[in-house]
């Protein structure tokens, strides 16, 4: 399963969280965007279970990140 997690930062912190992000495990991209969201990443896990683990414990506590919100991929 693959999932897109939109986020947005807090100014000047886009670069230090896509850093953070790229150590998760499950985590296989992480980029600075430009539009409403700052930071994009791209997570491959076994079920929406494990999506909500690393979004929820993972990604949610990295400082500077202010606000998430995950896309399923179903194709």
């Amino acid at each position: 399963m693959k999932a897109y997690i939109l986020i947005s930062t807090r100014n000047g912190e886009a670069t230090a969280v896509v850093r953070q992000a790229k150590r998760i495990k499950g985590v296989v991209e992480a980029h600075i965007t430009f539009g409403p969201y700052d930071v994009v990443a791209v997570v491959k896990a076994t079920d929406t279970k494990e999506v909500g683990h690393i979004v929820h414990n993972e990604v949610q506590p990295i400082p500077g990140v202010l606000d998430t919100l995950t896309c399923l991929a179903v194709d």
